[in-house]
């Protein structure tokens, strides 16, 4: 599917910001004579933070670890008995160093970096790398969140070509994945938001490719993220999974 994707900004203050954006992102900056009708996705730049705007949204698409659901996780304070974090193998004071080699919008890889775990995280496409390294500034600036933060670093780019050029004492410990899940045939069962991410991100192609790199990477262990019913990644068997009510974590044990 080809995506018509435009920037612009909700005010002129904004504007030297979003030309240097859609100057790094390779995409066209939108002003009053573009035809707006011809654009699928835009992207805008306001004071507050980058958002994404789309026919199929029933309000903008942006990331914010301060308020909202990642708000609400942190000021619960989700213990390592969650199973993200079993998963991960997170036990007593242990805090793997993880690489998210799928970041996304950066939910789990947060949620990872509040239990203290140092997080890579790595996105391809350019378009949510750039929603989710918005929502990292702007939480990096906010007390509540301004810690967990500094233990995120983000990466866009291909993230087996970035394994592929590490050495073995750089392996990450743990390696996590969170491939697209398998298409469902009634379209209403997946999210507005699933859906745009899935046009964002493409076809996942290279999961088995990002699969078997990772399971020759990680010193310790990959876990990959599936539908609770779902069927594994093609390949070796997990050697455990862990369930939550609608997903599980398939844990494959390295060394």
């Amino acid at each position: 599917m080809q995506l018509n994707v435009g920037i612009t900004c909700d005010s002129p203050r904004q504007l030297n910001a979003a030309r240097q954006l859609a100057c790094r992102l390779g995409l066209p900056l939108l002003t009053p004579s573009v035809n707006l009708d011809r654009l699928t996705i835009t992207l805008v730049l306001s004071a507050q933070r980058l958002e994404l705007h789309h026919p199929e949204l029933g309000a903008p698409l942006f990331v914010d670890f301060v308020r909202g659901a990642m708000g609400y996780r942190r000021r619960q304070g989700e213990g390592r008995k969650q199973p993200l974090a079993r998963a991960i193998g997170l036990k007593g004071n242990t805090c793997p160093h993880v690489l998210d080699a799928t970041a996304g919008l950066g939910r789990d890889a947060f949620v990872l970096a509040m239990l203290g775990c140092p997080v890579r995280l790595i996105e391809q496409s350019p378009i949510i790398g750039a929603l989710l390294e918005d929502g990292l500034a702007r939480a990096r600036k906010t007390p509540e969140t301004a810690s967990i933060i500094a233990h995120m670093t983000l990466m866009q780019g291909n993230a087996v070509d970035w394994m592929r050029t590490l050495n073995t004492q750089d392996f990450p410990e743990v390696i996590y994945l969170d491939p697209m899940y398998p298409e469902r045939t009634k379209s209403a069962l997946v999210k507005r938001e699933m859906r745009l991410l899935r046009i964002l991100a493409g076809k996942d192609e290279n999961a088995s490719l990002l699969f078997e790199t990772a399971l020759r990477c990680a010193r310790r262990r990959v876990v990959v993220k599936r539908p609770r019913p779902g069927t594994p990644l093609a390949g070796p068997k997990p050697d455990f999974s862990i369930e939550s009510k609608i997903t599980r974590f398939d844990v494959y044990l390295t060394r």
